[in-house]
Formats: structure tokens, C-alpha cells, sequence
């Protein structure tokens, strides 16, 4: 259930805090006090489209925050969208600035996207929105299938699959319709492409080892390379190589040794080198010999590497997938070569699939009419208690084959009358916008044992009611908050009477602005409030006296 509501810098309100109770939580006010900015805010911290206008005048930022305690089976709705939750508590946190908002849930971060996708498990909003989704073409099939929960889980499951397959089928079928130049001129290709691959003859894991060696190679290559460029530049065979011209400096230096006693020592240093650039030239000579560098081998491993990836690149990312590939090619060879039989077979194969899946639809759409039967004596019953007292209300269900889809082949369709002698005629048609109120309201009643989600927020759910309506309308309201929270902004008495807990909106001016406050209040507050209700301006001691009955009347209805 909603523990608490806290709204700070959001419109009118510059802070506010209120503590939600089980049973039915009653808001009034006077009309402009703030009554809609309340849900608002709600929608708003659940991930509703947000406007730089809701930042009050002055305020950086606007802050919502939603505390709720979990039942089990929240619990593990939420669990299943990866959701942090700590100890049966969700505190869900939006922040809004200027062109941007931040969302939390427990403290962690979360899109707008994983917000909204909260908003189903934690409450159900009725406001004028979803009173106008009942008139939507698909509602009524959603709330029958709803209503009759397990009895068609298992069944809605295997029609599913069977119509998936089914349609896997016609798309088959309908790409394999070849005329005989189309399917000879594929079958050329595909006897191409599977002589293409199995002339490669590839094996598993070949492309690894065939890398290995390679890589192998090619720094071999290099090496030896390497080592006969260093041998030559070092040696004495080549002009202008290092050995060559220590050999010239060497003679040159003998011939002047008799001259000079210094030049004899830098001729044996000389020589000195010289030897040791003999010994690392003929050490350059063995290591360049042990290199061994076969030519042909490393042309045989690149032009296989080049071959398996051209067919990498045609077939498949992986020599796996272009084996699987292969294997897809010669069955569809072997399918074109025999096209009629297998084309004969295909058609075959279809015809079954749809009579699994008519079987299917027959079993499901079977048990939605036996279904549907319960549904509208239970809504119509819901209805007289809302004051439709000669309503004729009827689920229907329509089975035709021309609405085959995974869901079946059942149109389901809402009829009501409210006046005897008239027609059934589809709910689209006929329901006034107090009306749909009302019906939203006797669909939730019935729906609420059904129901996963423990809070209800009712928004408009007085509209273009009064008297007696009313008063039908508020029991309901009392019905429910004995099974689920209700939180439901009104502005008829009746409907305020039944409160479990009652708050004030006011709108009250503090210097030189407006704000909007919000507070629970005591019994005899209650009372005034709704003697206020009752009397417009003026709250006389008969007036009072009136709501004091009329809080009575509420307290007995509820016991």
C-alpha cells in the first residue's frame, strides 16, 4: 500500500507530507485548492510526462517521493524487473529541474522507461483516462481473459505457440510459391555454394591451428631476414661492409706504424675489433642458417586463411556457421529438387497446424462464453448496486475465423441498457461520463479479488452524480477499501462520509503567496468539512447536524 506522500517546491505547494491509512483515504477541498495536484503529483513520481511549468515560481527544483510497503506478490512482480527492495519497502524519488528529471528507486538510479514499468504493481489510477480505456476495442477481451485467470492460462499458452507455428508455416508456404524458372535459377546458385564450400573442405577448429602456424612463420620469415641483413652489413665480402672497411683501416694503419709508436697501438687496437667482428660474423652466419623458412608451406597456410575467411565473409562469422550454413543449403537443394513433393507436404503440414489451432481457439473462446455468462450477471449486479437499476448489461463474445491471432478468434464486446425497452447497444455508444464512472467502479468491484494490485486511486469517480447515486456510489467505495486502499478525491458528501480517513486540501495565502496545504483531520474537523459539503457557504447548527447523521449512516453501512 501507499505509506506516504511527500511533494516539496511542486506547483502551488511549497512542501508537503501525508501519511496514507488502509481502508478508503478521502480528499476534499475547495474547488481550485490543489485537490488535482495531489494526483498529479502521484503520477508524476510513477512516471507521468512532466512540464517546466509544475516548478513552483522561485523553486530550482521540484521534489516528489512515494513510500510503499509491499505485499508478497509485489514483492515478486518487482523482484522480476531487477529492482533493489529493502525490507517489504519502495521509496520511489523524482526530481525535477529545468528541461530534465532525476528518478530513484531505493536510492539507485533509474530511467523514466523502468519507472513507468513500477506503476502497475504498486497502484491502479481510475481517472477519466482510464474510465475512456473501458471503450477501448481490446479492454473488454483484456478484462474477460482477466477475469477468468487460470482457467485459460494453460490454454491461452498453447494457442499461442500454436499460432506461432501456424503462421511460421504460411510464411514458409508463401516464400516457397516458385514457378519452375525461379526455382531452377535458385537451385544453380545453391549447387554453386555448396560446391564453393565443400571443395574447401573445412574442419572445426582448423582456422585456430592454421593461425598459430602463421603467425609462426611469418616472424620466422622476419627473423631470417633480419639476420642475413646484419650478416652482410657486417661482413667482408660486400663493398662498403663493416668488415671490409676495418680490414682497409687495418693495412692502412700498418704501413705507418714504423713512424709513430702511438700509431702501432691504435693499429692493435684496431685489429683487436676487427677479430672481434670476425667472430660475431661468422656467430650471425650460425644463427642465420639455424632460422628454417619454408616458402611453400607459408604460401599453402595464407592462401587457406585467405579462403576460409571469402567464405567467412559469405557464409558466416565462424568456419561453425559456415558448416551449418552448408548443411542449411543442401537441404533446401534437396527440398527444390523434389519441389513438388515437398511443396505437397508443406501444405499438408499447414492444414494440420490450423486445425490444432481452430482446436485451440474452440477450447479457449469455449471457456471465455461460459466465462463471459458469470462476468455480466456480476456487473450487471454491481451496476444495480450503483443505481442502474433496470441496466441489461452483457459481455458478449463473437467467434469468427477472420480474427484468427494469437489470442484466438474471439471479438468480446460490452452491451448495456439502462433503460427498459431499449436495445443493448455497445457500451461506446450509450455510457454519459458519469455514467463510465460508475461502470469503471462496479468493473473494479467485481475485479477485486482478482486484482494484484492493493491500492486503488479514484479521480473523478463523483462526476455527474448526486442524491441517492451518490450514496450508492460511496458503500461501493466502503466495499472496497475493506479488501484494498482506496484514495479518492471527492467533492460530495456522501461519498466523504464513508472515509477511514479523511484530508483537507486548502489553499491559503502566507505573506505574498499562494500555497497549497494538505492535513488529516479529527472527527469533529471531519464533520465541519462535510457540513461545508453539504451546505455551501453557510454551516448551520441543522447542517451539522446533517453530516453528524450522515457520518453515522456511512459508519453503519460499513459495519
Amino acid at each position: 500500500m501507499l505509506e506516504s506522500l511527500h511533494v516539496k517546491n511542486l506547483a502551488l505547494i511549497d512542501e508537503a507530507e501525508v501519511e496514507f491509512k488502509k481502508g478508503l483515504n478521502i480528499l476534499t477541498g475547495e474547488t481550485g485548492a490543489g485537490k488535482s495536484i495531489i494526483i498529479g503529483s502521484v503520477n508524476l513520481a510513477l512516471g507521468a510526462k512532466a512540464d517546466k511549468d509544475y516548478i513552483r515560481t522561485g523553486a530550482e527544483y521540484a521534489l516528489i517521493e512515494l513510500v510503499f510497503s509491499l505485499n508478497e506478490e509485489q514483492k515478486k512482480r518487482i523482484e522480476e524487473l531487477e529492482f533493489p527492495i529493502e525490507d517489504d519497502t519502495l521509496i520511489l524519488q523524482r526530481k525535477l529541474m529545468q528541461g530534465r528529471s532525476i528518478c530513484r528507486v531505493n536510492g539507485e538510479s533509474v530511467s523514466m522507461g523502468q519507472l513507468r514499468q513500477l506503476s502497475g504493481v504498486l497502484l491502479d489510477m481510475c481517472g477519466q483516462h482510464e474510465h475512456q480505456q473501458l471503450l477501448g476495442r481490446e479492454k473488454p477481451a483484456q478484462l474477460l481473459d482477466a477475469f477468468a485467470g487460470k482457467k485459460l492460462a494453460e490454454l491461452k499458452d498453447n494457442l499461442k505457440k500454436s499460432y506461432r507455428e501456424y503462421r511460421q508455416l504460411q510464411k514458409e508456404l508463401s516464400e516457397n510459391a516458385l514457378d519452375e524458372q525461379t526455382r531452377k535459377r535458385e537451385m544453380d546458385l545453391l549447387s554453386f555454394e555448396v560446391n564453393e564450400i565443400e571443395e574447401a573442405a573445412l574442419i572445426p577448429e582448423e582456422e585456430e591451428e592454421l593461425e598459430k602456424s602463421y603467425r609462426k612463420m611469418s616472424s620466422a620469415r622476419q627473423l631470417q631476414e633480419t639476420a642475413g641483413l646484419v650478416y652482410g652489413i657486417t661482413g667482408y665480402e660486400e663493398d662498403g661492409s663493416a668488415g671490409e672497411l676495418i680490414g682497409r683501416a687495418v693495412r692502412e694503419l700498418k704501413n705507418v706504424i714504423m713512424l709513430d709508436e702511438e700509431a702501432g697501438i691504435l693499429a692493435d687496437q684496431l685489429l683487436e675489433i676487427d677479430n672481434l667482428l670476425n667472430d660475431f660474423n661468422r656467430s650471425m652466419a650460425d644463427y642465420q642458417e639455424s632460422l628454417t623458412f619454408d616458402e611453400e608451406e607459408y604460401a599453402r597456410i595464407r592462401d587457406r586463411l585467405d579462403l576460409i575467411n571469402h567464405l567467412k565473409g559469405k557464409y558466416g562469422q565462424t568456419v561453425e556457421a559456415v558448416l551449418q550454413e552448408l548443411e542449411e543449403k543442401k537441404k533446401r537443394l534437396m527440398q527444390l529438387s523434389d519441389y513438388e513433393e515437398y511443396y505437397r507436404q508443406l501444405s499438408g503440414k499447414l492444414a494440420e497446424e490450423k486445425e490444432k489451432l481452430l482446436q485451440c481457439c474452440k477450447a479457449v473462446s469455449g471457456i471465455r462464453k461460459a466465462e463471459a455468462e458469470e462476468l455480466s450477471k456480476k456487473l450487471a449486479e454491481a451496476m444495480r448496486d450503483l443505481n442502474f437499476l433496470n441496466v441489461d448489461f452483457a459481455v458478449t463474445v463473437i467467434s469468427d475465423e477472420e480474427y484468427l491471432s494469437e489470442q484466438g478468434y474471439d471479438r468480446t464486446e460490452f452491451l448495456i441498457s439502462t433503460n427498459p425497452g431499449e436495445a443493448k447497444k455497445p457500451l461506446s455508444q450509450v455510457a454519459s461520463g458519469g455514467e463510465l464512472s460508475r461502470i469503471m467502479l462496479a468493473f473494479k468491484s467485481v475485479f477485486a479479488d482478482t486484482e494484484e494490485t492493493p491500492t486503488l486511486v479514484f479521480d473523478e469517480i463523483d462526476a455527474g452524480i448526486s442524491g441517492k447515486t451518490a450514496w450508492k456510489v460511496s458503500e461501493k467505495l466502503g466495499q472496497l477499501s475493506r479488501e484494498h486502499q482506496i484514495i479518492c478525491i471527492t467533492h460530495l458528501p456522501q461519498i466523504a462520509a464513508m472515509e477511514d480517513v479523511h484530508f483537507l486540501i486548502e489553499k491559503q495565502i502566507e505573506g505574498e503567496r499562494t500555497v497549497t496545504r494538505i492535513r488529516e483531520l479529527k472527527e469533529e474537523e471531519s464533520a465541519l468539512e462535510l457540513a461545508r459539503l453539504l451546505g455551501g457557504g453557510e454551516v448551520t447548527e441543522a447542517v451539522m447536524t446533517n453530516a453528524r447523521e450522515m457520518k453515522q449512516m456511512a459508519l453503519k453501512s460499513k459495519n
